[in-house]
């Protein structure tokens, strides 16, 4: 039996390879991104994607594996922001010095934060943090549980 798989999956509202430079270079690793413009013929395609539009993007290797592409809107159909408060990114990490250099990363190019990180009665350190696309992560390093 193979073992199981699970990759978020974004569709962003026209930014989507902003995003992922973005993504990799706060979260690290490999990113590959195809655009439509790279399509041999859409000629048989339901819609026009405007030039650039990124079809397919995944980032793997670094702190987040996500991937993703832009949503393509209909003829006046305006595509919703990705900010929400009811789902977020959970990302461990080893270190509250590492967690603190996060964040910072984030809020110092657009992000703010939306939970001060902080000891956590549960006993882990955790806080959140939106960043400049509007999707929240919750950063956590595990206490000294037991």
């Amino acid at each position: 039996m193979a073992t199981p798989q699970n990759t978020p999956y974004i569709s962003f509202p026209g930014n989507a390879g902003e995003a992922f430079a973005y993504y990799r270079d706060t979260f690290g690793g490999e990113l590959e991104v195809m655009t439509y413009d790279e399509f041999p013929d859409l000629s048989g395609f339901p819609f026009a994607p405007p030039p650039g539009a990124v079809a397919h993007g995944v980032l793997t290797g670094g702190l987040l594996t996500l991937a993703g592409g832009d949503s393509i809107a209909s003829p006046g159909q305006e595509l919703p922001p990705l900010g929400s408060d009811v789902y977020s990114f959970l990302i461990g990490l080893d270190s509250v010095e590492e967690a603190k250099a996060l964040i910072e990363k984030v809020t110092s190019t657009g992000g703010r934060l939306a939970m001060p990180f902080e000891l956590a009665p549960w006993g882990d350190h955790y806080g959140q943090v939106t960043d400049p696309f509007g999707v929240l992560f919750a950063i956590v390093v595990a206490g000294a549980h037991g």
